[in-house]
């Protein structure tokens, strides 16, 4: 009798369901470091705004601070002073969404940064800065609207 070379169906089994295994305990760690990875982008992002406003008000003092569309661009002019990358001034960048709104008066002396996350798998935090620097967050709510709420003094500073 030949004896056959290969494996049988139970090491077969075998070896899937110890993949199946390794897969069920990496996929939500996998998912947690995403989130992870998102909210250090979305603080950077925030960080990379305040930056760029204190540069935008310095480099034209009779505007003040400015929104998104402003801070991005082509560069040179008022309306388009490229200090932002294109992703960022879109306002989406590694699954949040960023709004900037500035003072009613002119030049304004006032922003708010808000970035929220699209949705519970992009992130959990929402967080925010205004002309002070300090970015702060929250895990329940969001912080603040697109239409220039401040950003919330209450919300938990970052460390």
């Amino acid at each position: 009798m030949r004896k056959q070379k290969g494996f049988s169906l139970i090491e077969l089994l075998i070896v899937v369901a110890i993949i199946l295994i390794i897969a069920a305990i990496a996929i939500p760690n996998l998912l947690r470091s995403r989130i992870a990875a998102n909210e250090a982008s979305a603080v950077g992002s925030i960080r990379t705004i305040n930056t760029s406003e204190v540069t935008y008000a310095s480099t034209y003092p009779n505007h003040g601070f400015a929104t998104l569309d402003m801070l991005g661009g082509v560069g040179g002019a008022e309306t388009g002073a490229g200090l932002l990358d294109a992703v960022l001034a879109s306002a989406v960048k590694s699954g949040y969404a960023f709004a900037v709104a500035t003072g009613a008066t002119t030049p304004a002396s006032t922003y708010t940064v808000l970035g929220d996350p699209q949705n519970s798998q992009t992130g959990q935090r929402h967080f925010c800065s205004d002309q002070s620097g300090v970015i702060r967050y929250d895990v329940t709510t969001a912080i603040g609207t697109t239409t220039g709420v401040s950003c919330n003094a209450t919300a938990s500073p970052l460390q």
